[in-house]
């Protein structure tokens, strides 16, 4: 009998621990969508914008951007100050006593050469190596890491337990390596000296970027070891995990239910603490956009970070026609020289004004698969560059961003947003039928593409294939795009939506012909849209390959004059979009932003996008001075509201 109730017991109490291990939330003082889910926690692997937005909440690098400022200058992070030699070569940081771990153990130079050093490993496969390879001696210590793992790979063993010693004994060598060559020196716990190979005028900019955030060794190492049939490093990324990660930035990870929800609490050992207005932080997983929008509409969210829903064209439309409305007192306010949510702030409450339509530092574009042969082995007609500015000439990208979009974004001849650094002038761009000044230039174009794709022998009856991801308006996009193409070129494409992920590994393991991609700028430089087409770059989704590309990038980082070096740049992407086109620019993006101006403060309209929601500040609500808040940010009422 009693071995009969031990079953009945176990079940019972796995019940009990399932319902209370999944109760409600406490209420969140922010609550907002993040608009995907978080593919990781470990910043030196992030790429994804969302990922980028949330690891600004968990950690801090040594500068960081000043969101709020009108040009975005850098300012202290974990480096209270530093000191550039006169070559412009070495960096000295000196870092805050004060900078803590959450788990209040002091944030040392030696983090930051064990984060950096990860992020140089060849074994990461980073998608921003490439930045860190500016460090002197890094470029070396990659290149003598890849060859050693090769070398391994090619080696015979006695026995798996001697593979296995020699892998580790790999590992060890690697690390002393690191030491010997890299130009990373921590002269003690709180003064950093790095070396670069030559001037980089963006440095700091790139020490602003979250991927060169540290993280805790204590911890991560636990979940890194080497393989011991590749030596390869493998990593784990269980120390990314609620309870168990340990970061340094403004918030600690509280909660992370994949698919539900994520829940940040402020870090009570962050140096800057005490000039956070919130404590606590939900981001619900509502990936459905039409749901999003309800969930605000309804009271559940306070900020949706990218409105996607269909119907964003009309609230936007919507939120001119209640501008027009009080056109005198937004003429008033805009000679005051006063941002645009700050007007909104000043207008009277409507809720058409909660729409927030902002310029990004951003751009819509294609990619062609640059390799000599497609997926399926067969010869790629898209290896020729005419075939790509045939295609490209064909994109009626007015009617894109005008019929399809219908958010007031600019159409792109360019890949970096015209007027957006300071000192750079973009090249033309190559002529498409949407820009076309009447109907006979429209078409010279197509005359002008369709001899590019017989000069390039496309073949007969050829299918391309055009991939995207769903929701956000890529089909209707992609529609548009196939359309134009086979009434103009005669050529029919064949649409391949897919899930999100299922399209990331897609794009990144180039399994695609033609594909819908968009970037946005990580710091304030040419190179942060150039980059991604240099021939080994880890955001290279292209196959592209340029000899004349790489070496205009290559001279441009030994220029140390400015104006030069912007020339030579300049020249990098006139190549790229007037002559051999590995993708084609589409429209500068806007980011659509929903929140109550007269409820939030502490977002920025400044065209980077770059958002840090710790400082935001959510003002209480109208209500008498003994009426509590009101219980509304709980992560299952919200999931129970926005669901289907």
């Amino acid at each position: 009998m009693l071995r009969m109730l031990v079953p009945i017991v176990l079940l019972i109490f796995l019940v009990g621990f399932s319902v209370i291990s999944d109760r409600p939330q406490p209420p969140a003082d922010l609550v907002f969508i993040n608009s995907s889910e978080v593919n990781t926690l470990d910043p030196q692997r992030m790429s994804w914008m969302h990922d980028l937005r949330t690891a600004r909440l968990l950690y801090q690098g040594l500068v960081q951007n000043d969101v709020l400022s009108d040009d975005f200058s850098i300012i202290p992070g974990v480096a209270e100050s530093w000191n550039l030699s006169d070559d412009g070569v070495t960096y000295t940081f000196h870092l805050r006593k004060d900078a803590r771990w959450s788990n209040g153990e002091p944030v040392t130079s030696e983090d930051f050469r064990y984060s950096w050093r990860r992020a140089m490993l060849p074994d990461l496969v980073s998608d921003y190596v490439n930045m860190f390879l500016n460090i002197q001696g890094a470029q070396e210590f990659y290149d003598w890491r890849q060859t050693k793992l090769e070398k391994f790979s090619e080696r015979s063993f006695e026995s798996s337990a001697d593979r296995q010693e020699q892998a580790y004994e790999l590992w060890i060598e690697t690390q002393s390596k690191f030491d010997e060559i890299v130009g990373m020196q921590a002269i003690d716990d709180h003064t950093l000296e790095i070396t670069l190979k030559h001037p980089v005028p963006y440095f700091l900019e790139l020490c602003a970027f979250v991927v060169f955030a540290p993280v805790y060794e204590p911890l991560v190492s636990q979940y890194e070891r080497p393989d011991p049939v590749t030596a390869r490093l493998i990593r784990k990324p269980g120390w990314t995990k609620p309870k168990v990660l340990i970061s340094n930035g403004p918030f600690v990870l509280d909660g992370w239910r994949m698919k539900r929800d994520m829940r940040l609490e402020k870090n009570t050992n962050y140096w800057d603490k005490d000039s956070i207005a919130i404590d606590s932080i939900l981001i619900p997983s509502i990936t459905d956009p039409n749901a999003g929008v309800l969930a605000y509409q309804t009271g559940a969210l306070d900020w949706i970070s990218d409105v996607t829903a269909p119907y964003r064209g009309d609230m936007v439309a919507q939120k001119l026609e209640f501008l027009e409305e009080h056109a005198e007192q937004v003429a008033e306010y805009r000679a005051q020289g006063l941002d645009q949510f700050t007007i909104d702030r000043l207008l009277p409450a409507d809720p058409r004004a909660h729409t927030h339509a902002v310029s990004s530092f951003g751009t819509y574009f294609y990619n062609f698969n640059c390799k000599p042969n497609l997926p399926d082995g067969q010869p790629n007609p898209f290896a020729d560059a005419r075939v790509r500015r045939a295609f490209a000439m064909c994109v009626d990208k007015k009617s894109v961003a005008d019929e399809v979009r219908r958010l007031g974004e600019p159409t792109a001849s360019t890949l970096i947003p015209p007027g957006s650094i300071g000192g750079y002038t973009s090249p033309k761009g190559l002529p498409n039928i949407g820009d076309a000044s009447s109907e006979d230039a429209r078409q010279e174009i197509i005359n002008k593409a369709q001899e590019l794709l017989k000069d390039a022998n496309f073949p007969d009856d050829f299918i391309v294939s055009l991939a995207f991801n769903k929701d956000s308006g890529h089909d209707l996009i992609a529609q548009a795009i196939a359309k134009s193409w086979q009434k103009h070129l005669g050529v029919k494409t064949k649409l391949e939506q897919n899930e999100i992920k299922i399209f990331r590994d897609d794009l990144k393991n180039k399994q695609y012909m033609t594909a819908r991609a968009g970037w946005f700028g990580d710091y304030g430089d040419p190179t942060t849209f150039l980059d991604i087409n240099y021939s080994t770059d880890g955001n290279n989704d292209r196959a592209y390959d340029s000899e004349i590309f790489d070496s205009l990038l290559d001279q441009a980082s030994r220029e140390l004059d400015q104006v030069k070096r912007l020339v030579l740049l300049s020249e990098a992407e006139r190549i790229i979009t007037e002559e051999d086109l590995p993708l084609i620019p589409i429209f500068h993006y806007a980011t659509i932003y929903m929140f109550d101006p007269h409820k939030i403060t502490g977002l920025s309209t400044h065209p980077r996008t770059k958002q840090n929601a710790y400082l935001i500040d959510v003002l209480d609500d109208d209500r008498g001075p003994n009426e509590p808040k009101p219980m509304r940010h709980q992560s299952d009422p919200i999931l129970e509201a926005t669901s289907p």
